[in-house]
């Protein structure tokens, strides 16, 4: 009720809207990522209203996206808020990456009620199962009713619940007027939502998993405590061999070089392993991932996100909690860890004195150097393209960073860096040229946000990552360059100052390590 009467059905949108943004702050939320439009209204002005709530208005839909999703990899998912018609269907992207990577997210978008549908009214699509399998519950809420208030705080109560294990997508029909008055919310609910996560089905411990012969892949977004996974390794003396995203890098046993070793084929022969425990997922390294399939090898799968089965090769998919119970002995007074950790240290010094002998920065030697000088308390954010591969190879035991590897697009590493930075700590962004210009729409009213983004971008002008392919030796230059080499021309520094940042161009590990130390935002270049 509005000043004694029956409220109107604006002010029943407004109330509804300002409810379940009071819940979700209850439980958590502190950020709004808000693409602007007319439809979502209602819920627009209601993060607005609120104090606990920081809104960030991006009007990008692809960038506000991978914002949000920036925010929900350190931590409680963001409300993501556009309005109806294809605003909706360009946020697809980052929740697919959402969806594949288990980063929380609340997709909330409006749309037009029921009446306006199928009718040809401007701005209105299918919005029902938009994302499809990629979220990991869809809802769409009708237009509010007053007579569904005491339902209002449990719907919330839901969404928080299953957004904590990816994106939940929340559909909105709003009616005309838009603009309402917020009145008297229902009280607070002391019933939790009933809805539990589903615990993935394991295997037993395959027979002949304690092998003197054993690793450890750590990997990204596994789900799975490290101090356990470290566990497991002190118990059995198996070397963890680390990608940047376990986080794993500076736990003893850890072994950084293990592309550059196992490209050796006399020691990945001499090495082969007879059991490979992998938690999360693989590895960008090809070599790696070849090496650990041979025939005859026991697999376990540890963590996800998901199903992680690329080869269709795991043995077993155990818990970290099982493999300890199991009480392994592995390669326990053996040399089998020495040998490790003696490769890796030749290995390390090789690599740096290989880099030490340029005078100026090559691509392996600006991961390293962000590795090296990453500012205390930031947050690393890496292109899935070939910065990820040279922070694996080359960065060395502080390489320590985010990729979107789920689905291992370049789209939005600008954007989720963004997003990273959001709470207040800085964040740095290191991404090629392509990377950079393809989530361009990032910078637009940067410099006004507040957030301390350091972007540094490799700049070897196109996708330098397929010169990898087989493509690369099989097809003429010409048709090369064209379809894959993809040239692009465009000035970095130029596109970072027409939105009002500071761009500059380096080409040693001094001017970069210095350049790293200073506040954001900003855009370094380093031409390749």
């Amino acid at each position: 009720m509005v000043g004694g009467s029956t409220p109107s059905p604006q002010d029943v949108q407004a109330t509804f809207c300002a409810t379940l943004v009071d819940e979700w702050v209850r439980l958590g939320v502190r950020h709004a990522i808000v693409a602007p439009g007319s439809r979502s209204t209602p819920m627009a002005l209601a993060v607005a209203a609120s104090d606990e709530v920081a809104v960030q208005v991006v009007h990008d839909e692809r960038v506000a996206a991978f914002t949000a999703l920036g925010v929900g990899v350190d931590g409680a998912p963001a409300l993501l808020l556009c309005t109806s018609g294809t605003a909706a269907a360009n946020f697809f992207p980052a929740v697919v990456e959402a969806g594949l990577s288990a980063i929380p997210m609340i997709v909330l978008t409006a749309d037009r009620p029921e009446e306006l549908q199928g009718v040809g009214a401007p701005q209105t699509i299918d919005q029902h199962e938009l994302y499809g399998s990629h979220t990991r519950w869809f809802v769409d809420v009708g237009v509010p009713d007053g007579a569904d208030r005491d339902g209002w705080r449990p719907l919330a109560a839901e969404v928080w619940a299953r957004a904590a294990a990816g994106p939940v997508h929340v559909n909105l029909p709003f009616r005309e007027p838009l603009v309402g008055r917020i009145g008297e919310l229902p009280g607070p609910s002391s019933v939790a939502s009933e809805h539990r996560s589903v615990t993935p089905d394991t295997d037993p411990v395959p027979t002949g998993f304690d092998q003197q012969r054993g690793v450890i892949l750590a990997g990204g977004t596994s789900g799975v405590d490290p101090e356990l996974v470290a566990e497991l390794a002190r118990r059995t003396g198996w070397p963890i061999l680390a990608d940047p995203l376990s986080g794993m890098r500076s736990y003893p046993g850890a072994v950084t070089t293990f592309d550059s070793l196992l490209r050796h084929d006399a020691f990945a022969a001499d090495h082969a392993a007879d059991v490979v425990v992998r938690v999360g997922r693989p590895a960008a390294s090809k070599v790696l991932t070849q090496w650990g399939d041979r025939d005859g090898t026991t697999l376990v799968q540890v963590g996800g996100p998901g199903a992680i089965d690329p080869g269709r090769n795991v043995t077993a998919r155990c818990t970290i909690e099982q493999l300890l119970a199991a009480e392994p002995g592995g390669a326990t007074g053996t040399t089998w860890p020495a040998r490790w950790r003696h490769a890796e240290q030749l290995a390390d010094a090789a690599i740096q004195e290989t880099l030490a002998t340029f005078d100026e920065l090559t691509e392996p030697g600006v991961a390293r150097t962000v590795a090296d000088h990453l500012p205390e308390g930031a947050l690393l954010t890496v292109a899935s393209s070939m910065p990820v591969r040279d922070l694996e190879w080359f960065g060395g035991a502080a390489a320590r960073a985010h990729a979107n590897r789920g689905a291992n697009g370049i789209d939005g590493t600008l954007s989720t860096a963004l997003g990273r930075a959001l709470d207040g700590r800085p964040s740095v962004a290191l991404v090629g040229d392509l990377a950079f210009v393809h989530d361009s729409n990032a910078l637009v009213a940067l410099a006004e946000r507040g957030a301390d983004l350091r972007i540094v971008v490799v700049d070897n002008d196109g996708g330098g990552i397929f010169s990898f392919l087989p493509q690369a030796s099989e097809l003429p230059e010409e048709r090369f360059e064209q379809l894959f080499g993809t040239p692009l021309g465009t000035d970095v520094n130029a596109l970072a100052a027409a939105h009002g940042i500071d761009a500059t161009t380096v080409s040693t590990v001094a001017e970069l390590a210095d350049r790293l130390r200073t506040p954001g935002p900003w855009v370094v270049r380093v031409p390749s």
